[in-house]
């Protein structure tokens, strides 16, 4: 007993040591100043190695490929004769009067106004323009990239979870082909999957290129999510189906209800990093001409010529994307570690 006392007592003044520490709070301060050292240092390369190349940043370009003021013009819809044109706020309400006695009325900006008074106009003169905001470029795929992220990752995770449970089923049949369709997908390249589906089964089916988009990325990552599955199932201990079937349970009871809850516990982490890595996969269907936010980077840096401004914008509305999916996973792993 003494013997067993001795050899604890270290252990125990280690633990008080290391204790009182904490209870302290080591300052990390420092390190701090260390990580905003390393950050300084990283946007002053940046900028250095910008410089070499004598780039001319121009951010002003920028902001008119999220949101810009769009002009439409109006036209007269025949020969007719200004009759009126009544100013109301910055707008113009101008009233043409066609030989029959039909009047048009045109409602446009008043500083963009092309004719006066008494003017004779013929068909398809620009009496004016009237302007509203509209969405941009980046904007538009940005919202293409959200819709197809979350429809192919929706129907991703619902082939996953079907390809997982065939993989661990006792029919060789199942087992057989989930298999031949997970290394098939997992070992060609994601690009030529969207090649093919594009190129053969949509021409064959007559797919539109986004049903073809939508339909090789949960492909993908259903082949990625069923493996996910495997090992999370294959990870529960066989006496928790055990006791689930001496309690009455049938075996798709038992995994509905007993051992997929808690394997959904144990793969959430890569699971949200599969669907994380989806949302930057997605960049591949611009390849069949689906306008999503990094084909629409390429479209705006052929007119404004802002080749690093644009990607920076583009990899934070990705980073923007990807951030809160981390931490939703996060808060969701922790709420779910606690429910043990």
């Amino acid at each position: 007993m003494n013997t067993q006392k001795r050899l604890q007592l270290p252990w125990q003044a280690l633990t008080k040591r290391t204790t009182g520490i904490g209870s302290q709070g080591t300052s990390s301060l420092p390190w701090h100043l260390l990580t905003g050292l390393i950050l300084i240092a990283l946007a002053y390369g940046l900028w250095y190695s910008t410089s070499l190349m004598s780039y001319e940043w121009r951010w002003n370009r920028v902001p008119q490929y999220f949101a810009y003021e769009a002009q439409d013009s109006q036209r007269a819809a025949g020969y007719a004769r200004v009759e009126a044109i009544e100013k109301q706020g910055t707008n113009a309400r101008v009233t043409l009067v066609g030989d029959e006695g039909a009047k048009q009325v045109l409602l446009v900006a008043h500083d963009s106004l092309q004719v006066s008074q008494g003017d004779d106009v013929s068909e398809g003169d620009v009496v004016g323009v009237t302007r509203h905001w509209a969405a941009g470029p980046l904007f538009w795929g940005l919202w293409t990239t959200l819709w197809i992220s979350v429809l192919s990752g929706a129907l991703g995770l619902m082939i996953g979870l079907f390809t997982g449970l065939c993989r661990l089923s006792k029919n060789p049949t199942l087992r057989d082909l989930s298999t031949v369709y997970v290394e098939l997908v997992r070992g060609t390249p994601l690009l030529v999957q969207i090649f093919i589906f594009y190129f053969f089964i949509g021409t064959v089916l007559n797919l539109s290129r986004e049903f073809a988009g939508v339909a090789a990325l949960a492909l993908f990552t259903g082949a990625y999510v069923g493996e996910i599955i495997r090992a999370g199932v294959q990870s529960i201990a066989r006496g928790q189906n055990e006791a689930a079937r001496s309690l009455g349970l049938t075996a798709g009871q038992s995994m509905r209800h007993v051992i997929l809850p808690q394997a959904l516990k144990r793969v959430l982490p890569p699971l949200a990093g599969q669907f994380i890595s989806l949302v930057k996969d997605t960049s591949l269907v611009s390849v069949i001409a689906i306008t999503e936010l990094t084909k629409s980077g390429r479209e705006a840096i052929t007119t404004s010529f802002s080749t690093f401004e644009i990607w920076f914008c583009v990899a934070a509305l990705y980073l923007l994307i990807n951030l809160p999916l981390s931490q939703i996973a996060n808060r969701l792993e922790r709420r779910l570690a606690q429910s043990d």
